[in-house]
């Protein structure tokens, strides 16, 4: 079971590894357009703001945070909109998301035990809910570097977000319209740390498997890069349509990267 307290201090850690990258920029490097079609590292930062807002209200006043959803005018933009209604100059936008966080931070440590708070589609326990905002600050911090011409060292907090696209396998195939399979899948995982470690999920005896680097997995799972850019391998029918589908967030399916790699099935085995 995954400690709160722990995973909270990796939460704060990942935040603070961005916050590093965009606090001394100046204003025309906010405005730098990242990987997202419309967005500038202003708006990436603005998006995490938002969204700690919203978790906000969803651990303190579930009828603000179901209010938020119904006033949304249009459904379909509402991260958009979100995001584009945090904007602010980079000093005030800074300010707004390291209170949100801290804000969120606390709120989740005084959540009662076995709660679940309300979210788009689901409701998410506390621990479920920080190992989300984890996933999402890692994830928008790879498209700041990206947009910086950075290239970030992966840690061990990658663990996180690999647990978690592992345990949305489910969602994935809802997302696309798909039927859940029934068969499992076993996830072996090269860690991006020393010793050869490998993190595995999934019953060690499915026949369906996916192998290959955590960072590679972590792109995969929110996006960040087509299959076909990665080390990946399926084996297996099952696993081979979940790298197609794969997505650790709550929503709709985004708008994946396109492929840069020729032969788009390479890392595929049956």
């Amino acid at each position: 079971m995954v400690d709160l307290t722990a995973l909270l201090a990796d939460l704060a850690a990942e935040s603070d590894q961005l916050d590093a990258l965009v606090a001394p920029l100046p204003p025309q490097g906010w405005a730098r357009p990242t990987p997202a079609p419309g967005w500038t590292v202003a708006h990436q930062i603005a998006h995490l703001a938002w969204t700690d807002h919203v978790a906000h209200l969803a651990a303190t006043d579930a009828d603000a945070f179901y209010a938020s959803v119904t006033a949304a005018p249009d459904p379909a933009r509402l991260v958009d909109d979100g995001a584009e209604s945090f904007l602010a100059p980079p000093a005030e936008l800074l300010d707004r998301w390291r209170n949100g966080r801290a804000a969120l931070a606390a709120d989740l440590a005084a959540a009662p035990p076995g709660e679940k708070l309300p979210w788009y589609g689901t409701r998410m326990s506390p621990t479920s809910m920080a190992t989300a905002r984890l996933m999402e600050t890692w994830a928008h911090g790879e498209d700041v570097a990206e947009a910086l011409g950075l290239r970030r060292t992966p840690t061990e907090r990658l663990r996180h977000v690999a647990h978690l696209g592992f345990r949305t396998l489910g969602h994935g195939f809802v997302a696309h319209g798909r039927d859940v399979p029934a068969a499992p899948v076993r996830v072996e995982l090269a860690a991006p740390v020393p010793g050869g470690e490998v993190w595995a999920f999934g019953p060690a005896d499915a026949a369906d498997r996916v192998t290959g680097p955590a960072l590679d997995f972590c792109l995969l799972v929110t996006q960040r890069r087509h299959r076909a850019d990665l080390a990946l391998v399926a084996t297996g029918p099952v696993a081979d349509e979940w790298l197609d589908v794969a997505q650790a967030f709550a929503g709709p399916p985004g708008a994946k990267r396109a492929a840069t790699a020729v032969n788009e099935r390479a890392g595929v085995t049956r």
